[in-house]
């Protein structure tokens, strides 16, 4: 995969991801609030770039071994 697609990729994936995920969670602890969106755009910016960063360890762990799985599972 080109080097440039999967960055962009990942850019995007966890834009949607950490936007989804802190909204749903805060949705759940919390309930709908007065307030509520502004907390979820916080609590969103702090999230992207850590799910950013996190990727860029995890992809190189979880690509390998996608690759090992695939080749067990479907033999």
């Amino acid at each position: 995969m080109d080097k440039k697609v999967q960055i962009i990729a990942q850019i995007l994936m966890t834009l949607m991801m950490a936007f989804s995920m802190s909204g749903i969670m805060m949705l759940v602890a919390l309930g709908p609030h007065e307030g509520f969106f502004r907390e979820w755009m916080s609590q969103f910016i702090i999230a992207w770039p850590i799910a950013f960063l996190m990727t860029q360890v995890v992809s190189r762990i979880a690509f390998p071994l996608a690759g090992i799985l695939r080749g067990k599972l479907f033999r």
